[in-house]
């Protein structure tokens, strides 16, 4: 396998490549701006964003214009804006969609990372979601929520390091593939190790990128929240009481009653909030039927209780009520955990696996969902569920807004 796919042994080491991709070009057109197109597009960018900033800047001085302070769109739009029509709470939220909803996105977006790469760094992801999920409180995840950002900052710096590995004009090959007993080629991969016959994927670098993204932009929400002009336009995410009961709410909520459809906005909040929570038990019906094993069987029994109680389960106190939903978020999240460790031996010990411990593999629906592994045909429903996992935790995290009546 070296022979045939390390660049060690199958031609000539260039050390130039190592040093950032220098190279002769012999089509000056064609392979020099392939070289150079990502840096080009990241100056354009730069360039871009520096001159609309300069313009900002004098256009607000030269007609002393003050600074807006959140830096919206929309200047005229605050929270109090939000519920007088359609048009206005499209911009409103415009301008302030991820003050609202910034945490479950930065969620969907880890998400999203886990199911893309399944390896060890997702499994990271993995237990990061899980402990935020625990911590339940806004306030509580938000004072943890820096050393989150620490953490996908570092694991990301440590990966660029791996994809960048030692040059191979040094002729001399990692420990891994030198020691007795050697890893193979699939296990490496799903440790992310620097490798000369089977490199480490830098696409995945981008979802971390994007990850770290929302996560840092959700510091700042974090940080904005404590800052009283900030909830004067944007509104608060204070969450309500749990001891509340859902008749009380009315009385403490500042949004006027939508059921007698005054407008297309009061039309668009009785669709939403009168048939998500039944298209949220579909999609979870759906994930429960899609594979069968035994991870499964509790979307099942989560979606028959919240089925056998219906419509009155949202009349229950709301302590009750945001426990049950949490439980099935959290729920759903370990689902997606355990995938991702158990794909270490859907992706390394696939073939071993299906000598000897066939049970476990139909148990647990343990095949590889990610391309690039010397495996057999990964199957199609295999990765429908989880992707179809994925989405039901997507739709989890929207219904209750977390228990923010300002969401609403």
């Amino acid at each position: 396998e070296l022979l045939k796919e390390s660049i060690l042994y199958i031609a000539p080491v260039d050390p130039g490549l190592w040093c950032g991709g220098l190279r002769k070009c012999s089509d000056i057109i064609n392979l020099c701006f392939s070289l150079l197109q990502n840096h080009l597009t990241v100056l354009a960018l730069m360039a871009l964003e520096t001159t609309v900033y300069r313009h900002q800047l004098y256009y607000r001085v030269h007609n002393k214009l003050p600074t807006p302070i959140t830096g919206s769109i929309f200047d005229n739009i605050t929270r109090n804006h939000l519920d007088d029509g359609l048009l206005q709470c499209i911009k409103y939220y415009v301008n302030y969609f991820f003050y609202k909803f910034g945490m479950e996105v930065s969620f969907i977006v880890s998400v999203n990372v886990i199911g893309q790469r399944m390896d060890f760094y997702a499994v990271l992801h993995a237990c990061w979601l899980l402990y935020l999920l625990y911590l339940r409180r806004r306030k509580s995840i938000a004072e943890v929520w820096p050393k989150y950002c620490c953490f996908t900052a570092s694991i990301m710096t440590l990966q660029y390091m791996l994809c960048i590995g030692i040059p191979p004009a040094f002729c001399a090959d990692y420990p891994w593939r030198t020691l007795s007993v050697t890893p193979g080629s699939n296990l490496i991969k799903w440790l992310y190790l620097p490798d000369f016959a089977r490199r480490p994927n830098p696409v995945f670098l981008l979802y971390d990128v994007l990850l770290l993204l929302s996560a840092s932009l959700q510091w700042q929400v974090f940080e904005d929240e404590n800052l009283t002009c900030v909830r004067m336009l944007a509104g608060d995410n204070i969450e309500i009481s749990r001891d509340l009961d859902p008749g009380d709410l009315s009385q403490y909520s500042p949004v006027p009653n939508f059921i007698h459809c005054r407008s297309y906005l009061d039309m668009a909040k009785v669709v939403v909030f009168s048939f998500h929570f039944w298209f949220v038990l579909s999609l979870i019906f759906i994930t429960g039927t899609t594979r069968i094993n035994i991870l499964c069987m509790g979307y099942l029994m989560a979606c028959f209780h919240f089925m056998l109680f219906g419509g009155s389960l949202l009349l229950k106190p709301v302590r009750h009520l945001l426990k049950l939903w949490d439980y099935l978020i959290t729920y759903t999240a370990f689902v997606i955990t355990m995938k991702n460790i158990l794909s270490i031996g859907a992706c390394a010990y696939l073939d071993k696996l299906m000598k000897n411990n066939c049970w476990l593999i139909q148990t647990f629906s343990m095949f590889c969902t990610i391309k690039g592994y010397d495996l057999m045909q990964v199957r199609t429903s295999e990765l429908m569920g989880l992707r179809v996992s994925i989405f039901s935790l997507h739709s989890l995290l929207f219904p209750l807004c977390r228990g923010r009546p300002e969401s609403i």
